[in-house]
């Protein structure tokens, strides 16, 4: 009787690749999907973007395209969705809304609680009034601009939403 082990087991995918680098290490893992990056001012645009540069940060075609108006919805789990209206005027991005939508009521105050410290780490002194968690600012040469953030949760839904346009 002959017996053979083989302890070469073979390695999947997953195993020999090295783990994937947060973004956003110390926040909650979905500001790796919605914010994306720590360029610009949201995953990687600044306002006045053209259309051209905003399509090619998304990576993936929108929902809804317009000349003045690029909209993308994404699921980012089974609770929760977001979704991104960038308005152009002239080919010039003017306005950036975000709107997150779950299930998870405390996922959604964690979520807002950690775009306001991220923001807060970014920006410098923002405002509290009636909900609203305002940032104005001012980058370099350019015009300034405000983020505004809110948590609109119900009892049955949270959601969380921001606004970053141009002040003027």
């Amino acid at each position: 009787m002959l017996i053979s082990c083989n302890n070469n087991q073979e390695k999947t995918a997953e195993q020999t690749q090295p783990p994937k680098q947060r973004v956003f290490a110390g926040y909650h893992v979905l500001l790796d999907e919605i914010v994306r990056s720590k360029n610009g001012i949201f995953r990687g645009v600044n306002l006045n973007a053209c259309a051209d540069s905003i399509k090619y940060m998304e990576n993936a075609a929108p929902t809804e395209i317009s000349e003045e108006h690029l909209y993308y919805e994404y699921t980012a789990d089974s609770l929760t969705n977001y979704s991104i209206d960038y308005t152009l005027e002239n080919d010039s991005l003017e306005e950036i809304s975000v709107q997150i939508n779950t299930k998870d009521l405390d996922l959604a105050n964690y979520l807002f609680c950690d775009l306001k410290d991220y923001y807060a780490n970014k920006l410098p002194n923002p405002t509290e009034d009636k909900g609203y968690v305002i940032y104005n600012c001012f980058e370099g040469q350019r015009k300034p601009f405000v983020v505004s953030l809110s948590d609109n949760s119900s009892p049955a839904q949270g959601i969380i939403n921001m606004v970053i346009y141009k002040d003027k």
